[in-house]
């Protein structure tokens, strides 16, 4: 694996914890990602994901569909330093 991406949506919609966990549960399940870690209060979704198996289309792809949410791009993807 390609040193790990991360990519950070705002992502609309949400109205309790259960949001969250349905959303990093089909984010999770897309190949290649490694974690998705969702604030509803803070309403953003952070990915940590392997660019050459997900894009971050694919990824807010699965963000709306996983319960009619809204996911906007707010952060480039970027890989950690070395």
């Amino acid at each position: 694996m390609r040193a790990p991406a991360t990519a950070t949506f705002v992502v609309g919609g949400m109205h309790c914890a259960s949001c969250g966990m349905l959303i990093d549960e089909v984010v999770e399940d897309l190949a290649g990602v490694v974690t998705s870690a969702t604030s509803v209060r803070r309403g953003r979704t952070v990915v940590t994901y392997d660019p050459t198996r997900s894009t971050v289309a694919e990824i807010a792809a699965a963000i709306v569909t996983a319960g009619s949410y809204e996911a906007e791009l707010v952060d480039s993807p970027s890989s950690p330093a070395r």
